[in-house]
């Protein structure tokens, strides 16, 4: 009784194992060794002696090959924990060895005369001789290690190479019709067999009152274990659909995916309470117990790939699922999923019986052919949906997604392979077409529980966000769909015939890491990297933010300065993270100082432009020529400076463009800095009056509108400049400094404004360009006529007062419309 409960208690963990992760791949339990022993300092104590013994036998062991498979897994299991003890005694004297290793470089390398002071050289040798003691077991440890991956590796390939001559086996014919009387007859026998120890079971003496006493509760959980098994399925999908009957949000659709887990753990549930009522009758012999156990785990196998074939061609949420298929095409999916999932169960059901019974070769043969053809057939046909829907979410193009290519190549495998799995297994090879066939069914059943976790993750991550519509396409669901793909990588290994020490020989290698140099690289120095550094930069973050809002603000630092403290910490406490978590990982930067080297010639070259900004930006925070607010302008772009990093500084243009200009070009180049300091500066406007407008009058007029604008100071006070007799006017100019320059066009076009108003009341005229235009023989003109003999010439229509070319007086007007015709005699 309680090895069948241990039994059934395994089935329910394998049951929730695989509804989250594959639904089919058995739970392979490794259990680790302890620790190595521990001397009381700390230090662990290898018997070498023992270990001779121990490595001699395997190298024997590796060198014949000719022991069993589990021996040989015995026998590594064995070398395993030697070499993790071999591993742990390599850090022996550690401590003491780094100190006197310390005391050697502080005496100094030898002269190069080799003549130094007796007491130092007599020092120098005992500190020698005592390192060498101190690293012999070292060493000793080091060979040993080497010694055992060595032999774990020889065992290892040979595995591998059995495992291969296994698969490339080629044995009898399962369509050669000499073998199916044979495996008649062995069907009958294992019937026979089965229905003799019923009745063995049957005969005892004490049978019938162990009947009569079970059979109360074993008539209870019969009657509960079959309304479970016939109606769990059929209430789990009602219930489901009626938590989805008032609308599809991610809660309820949370709620109804845990409601559908019960469409399988339901009826697997009262088949469990079946099989334990008939164990409580006491009619079950030995092998009639272990042919039940496989059946209840078959069913498993079956309810779990009918639960996922419902989630992946569903019937209800049509708009969540996973294929664009129509309803045809999904009905069709989920009875193709179901029957693979009857496959699976039947096969693993007949390879148990083949094991219980001891069939033969031939036999086994003969009944896993049907099998495997009508597997390759809901193979092809699954195949086929996933092309179908490769070619439904193609665009008006043509065009797939990636995700729909994968799929279109995933079903084209499907359908390739549902034809060479038969043939190999007709011709012989059934082995092979075992190991092509039935992983990948169990394949697609685990990519197929990564795509319903992944849709689980979404809704989770859309109920917590409330962004239903662009969870899908969000950082954190990919992430965690990418951390899942990882996780399950073992499980397909294991699919595929990867044993579990092949898993963790590549984990050891992995932790181990490698060795360059004298620097091992592992992912634990990674980690400790990576969290020392985080630390550092936090801390650093966290000191930025408290001198920016709370010290600072409290000096009388101005804001320029303040960005220049607050970024130079920053840059600081970064390069200090990064140095402490180097040193904290253990890695000894004295080993860089080659690659540093070389780094220098590449700077030197290649770099030149970057180190040269980088320099710039250090400078431009401590002299602050420039500060965060200020307006500049460099190299013809006026703007507002935002951010001063190492590299560049990011202006942000009147036009609300960034420009980013490399920091040397403020160091090296001329940059007018219009606000440093203080926002005062001068603002200049200047206008034109007529020849002949009274200028004192003008001057007056000007400073009146220069002195009334509120953002003119009247310290010192605008005045005005007569500047210059232009061509066409007299030209004035007014100066006046603004308490705030930023707003230096808005004083320009205030002043515009006002001068244009006034200069009208006062009758004072702002003239515009004039132009004289002289026509030459205009004669040539198109549609000028030749003049007649008796027509004036030329030198008699010219005006009387000149005998200059005739002169048309044009204005700006005039040229504007284009026609130039200023006389209007249409010349």
């Amino acid at each position: 009784m309680i090895r069948l409960l241990q039994v059934c208690l395994t089935f329910v963990c394998a049951a929730v194992f695989a509804a989250l992760v594959a639904g089919t791949v058995p739970v392979v339990a490794h259990a680790q060794q302890s620790s190595p022993s521990q001397a009381s300092g700390g230090q662990t104590e290898v018997d070498f002696d023992e270990w001779e013994k121990v490595a001699q036998r395997a190298e024997e062991v590796v060198e014949a090959a000719r022991a069993s498979s589990p021996a040989l897994g015995e026998l590594r299991s064995e070398l395993a924990r030697w070499r993790e003890r071999l591993n742990a005694a390599q850090d022996v004297n550690s401590s003491t060895i780094s100190t006197v290793q310390r005391q050697l470089e502080a005496l100094g390398p030898l002269p190069e005369n080799g003549q130094e002071s007796d007491g130092i050289a007599a020092q120098r040798q005992e500190l020698t001789d005592r390192l060498g003691e101190l690293q012999a077991p070292v060493r000793r440890a080091e060979l040993a290690h080497s010694r055992a991956d060595g032999l774990i590796k020889g065992i290892d390939q040979i595995l591998r190479d059995r495992q291969t001559d296994a698969l490339l086996d080629f044995g009898p014919i399962p369509l050669n019709p000499v073998h199916w009387p044979g495996t008649v007859t062995t069907l009958l026998e294992s019937a026979g067999a089965l229905h003799s120890e019923a009745v063995s079971q049957w005969s005892r003496p004490s049978q019938p009152d162990q009947l009569l006493g079970a059979l109360p509760v074993s008539g209870i959980l019969l009657l509960l274990g079959g309304v479970l098994l016939a109606r769990g399925r059929r209430w789990s999908r009602q219930l489901t659909r009626r938590v989805l009957q008032d609308g599809e949000s991610a809660v309820r659709w949370i709620a109804a995916f845990v409601v559908s887990l019960g469409s399988f753990a339901v009826p697997f549930f009262g088949l469990f309470l079946i099989v334990v009522a008939v164990w409580f009758t006491g009619l079950l012999g030995t092998r009639t117990q272990q042919f039940i156990e496989t059946v209840l785990y078959a069913s498993l196998i079956y309810l779990v790939a009918r639960w996922l074939a419902s989630r992946i061609f569903p019937s209800d949420d049509v708009r969540s699922a996973p294929l664009c298929l129509e309803e045809d095409a999904r009905w069709a999916g989920r009875w193709y999923g179901a029957l693979l999932g009857l496959v699976m169960g039947l096969h693993h059901v007949l390879e148990r019986v083949k094991e219980i019974f001891g069939w033969s070769e031939a036999a086994g043969n003969v009944v896993f052919f049907p099998l495997a053809v009508l597997a390759a057939l809901l193979l092809w046909r699954l195949g086929g949906l996933l092309v179908l829907h490769s070619a439904e979410t193609a665009d008006d193009s043509g065009e797939e997604t990636h995700r729909a290519r994968m799929t279109r190549l995933l079903g084209r495998l499907l359908v390739v392979l549902a034809v060479i799995a038969p043939v190999l297994a007709a011709v012989g090879y059934v082995s092979l077409s075992k190991f092509l066939l039935f992983p990948s069914v169990l394949t697609l059943m685990g990519l197929a529980a990564l795509v319903v976790l992944q849709r689980l993750v979404i809704e989770i991550y859309a109920a917590v966000t409330g962004n239903r519509a662009g969870a899908g396409e969000s950082l954190i669901p990919v992430v965690v769909g990418s951390v899942l793909v990882l996780l399950s990588m073992p499980v397909f290994a294991l699919i595929w015939g990867a044993r579990v020490t092949d898993l963790t020989e590549l984990w050891t290698q992995f932790v181990d890491g490698v060795t360059i140099g004298d620097t091992r690289i592992s992912p634990t120095i990674f980690l400790t990297l990576a969290i020392v550094f985080v630390f550092g930069l936090v801390a650093t973050r966290l000191l930025q933010g408290a001198l920016k809002n709370s010290v600072l603000p409290k000096t009388k630092i101005d804001p320029g300065g303040r960005n220049a403290i607050v970024s130079g910490i920053g840059y600081v406490g970064i390069f200090l993270a990064a140095l402490i978590a180097i040193t904290s990982a253990g890695i000894d930067l004295s080993s860089l100082a080659i690659v540093a080297g070389a780094l220098s010639v590449g700077i030197g070259f290649g770099l030149q432009n970057i180190v040269s900004n980088f320099v710039s930006g250090i400078i431009l925070l401590i002299e602050r020529p420039i500060s965060e607010g200020d307006w500049i302008e460099v190299g013809g772009q006026h703007g507002t400076v935002r951010d001063i990093s190492v590299r560049s500084t990011r202006i942000e243009t009147f036009d609300r463009t960034d420009v980013i200009v490399p920091n040397a070009d403020f160091v090296s180049g001329t940059v007018t800095n219009y606000t440093r300091g203080n926002t005062i500066g001068r603002v200049i406007v200047s206008v034109g009056v007529a020849y002949g407008t009274d200028t004192r009058r003008v001057e007056e007029i000007l400073l009146e509108i220069a002195k009334a604008h509120p953002l003119v100071l009247l310290n010192p006070a605008p005045y005005i400049v007569f500047q210059n007799f232009g061509a066409s006017s007299l030209d004035f100019e007014i100066r006046a400094i603004l308490r705030d320059v930023n707003f230096v066009l808005n004083v320009k076009s205030d002043m515009n404004h006002e001068i244009a108003r006034r200069f009208a009341e006062e009758g004072i005229e702002i003239p515009f360009a004039q132009q004289d235009i002289w026509l030459r023989n205009p004669e040539v003109l198109p549609g000028t006529a030749k003049p007649k003999a008796d027509d004036p010439t030329p030198q008699e229509q010219r005006p009387p007062d000149t005998q200059s070319p005739a002169k048309a007086h044009v204005t700006g007007q005039d040229l504007a419309d284009g026609d130039g015709d200023a006389d209007g005699d249409g010349r």
